[in-house]
């Protein structure tokens, strides 16, 4: 068997830090009613929403209070204004404007023109509006963005936008709010919540059976799977409500509840089991209590970032910011619950040659061993592997991401659950001569194949 040591937590970390990095230019295909205030941004492009169209979709756009900081009534008004644009399509009109072709992505044929500033002087003769209403028919498929473009140096706008895109279904009518990529969810949601529902009738029938050889950590993992089933419930009805309305109705907040606890649980659950608290031993070491002292604030951080991300959308001046917050922090967790169950496996490794129960520990030693290969590979694929899938796909598959994170988590809790389910860390084994020998030769290999 190959030893583990603390080092080997460096190349996990190096790869999740370059490869999640995509995920900076990626945001969720869910379009919502939006009410957007910008305020004396000079930025050249401002992007708002985002959402994966049918032949049949629709975008209203309503803007007031437009205010700029030049009132000369010579100036270029077709230099401002909003226009749609898929990822693709971007790339080109950037290249166009670096070979000079243009100079204002409103001049590029690519895009598709919304609304330019310059139609506000025809719309009121006398003066220049503050105000305009415009819908727009989206009859190519794709995945597009609202994006502002403002082509005139140092000029300072501010104004309120109301947008809206969907799509409409051809034959009822209907206006869906999400993306044609995520229209699916809010029904995979439910599944999973139902799957994760007899995950936890299943897990209390184990606690009932085995009740006298369950510990304090197997009730705990319990909770956590409660608090991901809830979790998914509240995000099956946060997806659906905003389907049908385009608005969340409040469940988002309820969502953003149970996020937080259960990322909280989740990574406060590995700690504990890579520490081998209460089924190998009923206390936390001092290093092992400061692990879960940085894990802990450390996820209030990232849920506070995702609740900003989710709710001030790309067009917030801090918005790659806190995408960077959040990737930062969701790494430095990913890392620091893996160091207790390499001490755990130090630990193990050590009593083995000294306590004369030499089967046992390696049993306990090959487990630990199993379970940080498993959490290793559990946060790479949903930290990288999930965002390869969004960037490699097609919008019309974003659930796709969704379906292969989501069933990885599920895999995480049934092995975390299976391999340390009660009956498995009895601490009356019998272990018989023959097998201590064999325990103590495998030991004596280990140790010849590190040197």
């Amino acid at each position: 068997m190959m030893a583990i040591s603390s080092g080997g937590c460096g190349r996990p970390v190096l790869l999740i830090l370059l490869l999640a990095l995509v995920s900076l230019l990626i945001s969720p295909s869910a379009a919502e009613i939006r009410e957007t205030v910008i305020k004396s941004d000079m930025r050249t492009i401002i992007p708002f929403d985002e959402l994966g169209f049918t032949h049949t979709g629709v975008l209203e756009l309503k803007v007031s209070a437009i205010s700029l900081s030049d009132t000369n009534p010579d100036l270029d008004l077709s230099q401002l204004g909003f226009f749609l644009s898929t990822l693709d399509g971007w790339i080109h009109v950037l290249q166009q404007i670096k070979e000079l072709d243009i100079t204002c992505a409103l001049q590029s044929e690519i895009v598709k023109l919304v609304y330019t500033f310059d139609r506000l002087q025809v719309s009121a003769p006398a003066g220049r509006a503050t105000s305009f209403e415009v819908p727009f028919n989206v009859t190519d498929p794709g995945q597009y963005t609202l994006l502002f473009a403002n082509c005139l140096p140092q000029l300072r706008v501010s104004m309120s936008v109301h947008s809206a895109m969907y799509n409409v279904e051809p034959r009822s009518g209907r206006r869906v709010y999400l993306s044609v990529g995520s229209a699916v969810l809010p029904f995979l949601y439910f599944v999973f919540f139902l799957a994760y529902c007899g995950l936890a009738v299943l897990w209390i029938s184990v606690l009932v059976r085995k009740r006298k050889t369950a510990f304090r950590i197997h009730y705990f993992m319990l909770a956590v799977v409660i608090l991901k089933a809830l979790n998914l419930i509240c995000e099956a009805e946060d997806k659906s409500y905003i389907e049908r309305t385009g608005s969340a109705h409040g469940w988002d907040v309820l969502f953003y509840i149970f996020s937080f606890l259960k990322g909280i649980s989740l990574f406060t659950l590995i700690v504990l089991i890579g520490t081998g608290w209460s089924f190998l031993k009923p206390y936390l070491q001092d290093k092992e209590k400061k692990v879960l002292m940085v894990v802990i604030p450390l996820q209030v951080v990232a849920n506070i970032a995702q609740v900003v991300i989710d709710e001030s959308g790309p067009y917030a001046r801090d918005w790659i910011t806190w995408k960077q917050v959040f990737l930062l922090v969701d790494v430095i967790c990913c890392c620091a619950v893996l160091f207790p169950i390499v001490w755990s496996i130090k630990n193990l490794r050590e009593a083995a040659r000294t306590d004369g129960k030499a089967a046992v520990n390696l049993m306990k030693l090959t487990l630990f061993r199993q379970y940080y290969i498993v959490v290793i590979c559990y946060i790479y694929f949903t930290r990288v592997v999930v965002y390869a899938l969004v960037t490699i796909t097609s919008y019309r598959y974003f659930w796709t991401s969704v379906v292969a994170g989501e069933l990885a988590t599920l895999g995480f809790y049934v092995f975390t659950g299976y391999k340390f389910r009660p009956e498995v860390h009895n601490p009356y084994f019998v272990i018989n001569d023959d097998e201590e020998a064999a325990a103590a030769e495998a030991l004596k290999l280990e140790d010849e194949f590190e040197l």
